[in-house]
């Protein structure tokens, strides 16, 4: 079985490498930025010259591109050579709804597709212990599931296709609204004269322990936001998910919030910064 891997950025490069290091057969690879295809090429995958390309000689496809529009050209411009037998896996983190647009049209061609998002950042898709949160039928699940244990340690199905996403947005939420109270209280806390490393070593002793704090306690001390998982990013992940309570009818006042902070850091020019910078823009905040 042939495996095809679109998108080999922050994440997908590392997701890609554990793939090709697991993986008994041929793995093709492609992306836009030749450097990073060249990266992959050292490790054993084969380079393909566009989607296309890569499509025709892969039997699983795999994307893992930034946007909803993105992965919607992606299947665009391979549905010429998607059929019967071939599995389409899209780990992106889209908007829900897009997601279902593109596995109705993928599915008209024979081909099978799943959502597939991650949690987790960079250190976990290098060690190949990504969460991943899979919307398909469950035939489709199985066929998929032993590839995506080459990247993650816990997988689990959700329901129909686009469910995944649904469950990636409200995971991401939660882990934003975690950090904006993380941010408010350690703020707090400095302005009394308690530092970021004994705040959360006090924290750790009670109810409020979390693992947003205990893995970047070390990185706000030191003031070092080398990205692991950025800003725009979690920008984006905000947005759809007040698109989707909006669409769903649901009142969410602390995402509100944690999105004022975000359309802060992104004016801020903090964008490509670690998304646990945003503890910049609430410091700054005088009421």
């Amino acid at each position: 079985m042939t495996i095809g891997f679109i998108g080999l950025g922050i994440m997908g490069e590392s997701m890609c490498e554990n793939i090709v290091k697991k993986h008994d057969d041929t793995v093709y690879c492609f992306d836009m930025v030749s450097a990073q295809v060249e990266k992959l090429a050292k490790v054993g995958a084969v380079p393909c010259k566009d989607n296309v390309e890569l499509a025709q000689k892969s039997d699983v496809i795999i994307s893992m591109v930034p946007k909803s529009e993105h992965s919607h050209a992606v299947y665009t411009q391979i549905l010429g050579e998607l059929k019967a037998g071939k599995l389409c896996i899209d780990m992106s983190t889209i908007d829900p709804s897009v997601s279902v647009e593109i596995s109705e049209m993928v599915k008209k061609t024979g081909a099978e597709f799943i959502d597939a998002p991650v949690v987790k950042s960079k250190p976990a898709a290098i060690a190949g212990k990504l969460g991943i949160y899979v919307g398909g039928e469950e035939s489709s699940y199985k066929k998929a599931e032993p590839i995506l244990h080459y990247m993650g340690e816990n997988v689990i199905r959700m329901g129909s296709n686009g469910k995944g996403l649904v469950m990636k947005i409200c995971h991401n939420a939660l882990v934003s609204q975690i950090q904006n109270g993380v941010n408010e209280t350690s703020t707090l806390a400095k302005a009394n004269g308690i530092d970021i490393l004994t705040f959360a070593t006090a924290i750790s002793y009670g109810g409020g322990q979390n693992f947003y704090l205990d893995s970047k306690k070390e990185v706000i001390s030191k003031e070092d936001y080398t990205t692991a998982f950025s800003i725009e990013n979690e920008h984006k992940d905000i947005g759809i998910c007040m698109k989707l309570a909006e669409e769903s009818g649901v009142y969410m006042p602390g995402e509100e919030n944690v999105k004022r902070v975000y359309d802060e850091a992104m004016k801020a020019g903090y964008a490509k910064e670690d998304f646990s910078a945003t503890i910049k823009v609430v410091r700054a905040q005088k009421k």
